[in-house]
């Protein structure tokens, strides 16, 4: 089992990459788009609306599925000072705990993210004219990926290995 998880926890190695890759990806083109709206605003005297409507929807795309990395590497939503205060065998019934409720929080996400998807399909983004569904797929994928990495951590944590961004005690 403990070959399993390990192999598992290298694929997801590069899901967290790509995401975080696809994410500097989009920041970039968000900068190249404000450097045009600025320079259409101030230089042409004819502003890019389209620009403004665009940014929000590439912040979405960039924090939420970034914050279900987060969730895997530990670097968000971890309350890990309260924990680190509690004797062993509590540390380990409330980390447990926090995965799961973290899991039900994912699993709400994406559940409801795809309802507002569904729900608003049909209606287009002024300015844009693409759907308004897509304002919510970045919270479907950050649900699905917040599932996910805290399966890995259940995982490995059943396997007997560290926990992730942690050496290993031998």
């Amino acid at each position: 089992m403990r070959a399993a998880v390990a192999a598992l926890s290298a694929a997801l190695d590069w899901v967290a990459r790509g995401v975080i890759l696809l994410a500097g990806a989009t920041l970039v083109a968000l900068v190249v788009c404000l450097v045009w709206m600025v320079f259409g605003r101030y230089v042409l005297n004819d502003t890019p609306t389209w620009v403004e409507r665009g940014a929000l929807l590439a912040i979405l795309f960039v924090a939420l599925p970034v914050a279900g990395v987060g969730v895997r590497e530990r670097f968000h939503m971890a309350v890990e000072l309260a924990v680190a205060a509690l004797p062993p065998g509590a540390r380990t019934a409330v980390a447990i705990a926090a995965d799961l409720a973290l899991f039900a929080l994912g699993f709400i996400m994406m559940q409801w993210a795809w309802v507002l998807v569904g729900n608003y399909w049909t209606f287009r983004i002024p300015l844009l004219g693409i759907s308004q569904g897509w304002q919510f797929v970045p919270m479907m994928i950050c649900g699905a990926l917040t599932m996910l990495f805290i399966v890995e951590h259940l995982l490995r944590r059943l396997a007997g290995l560290p926990p992730l961004g942690q050496p290993a005690s031998d």
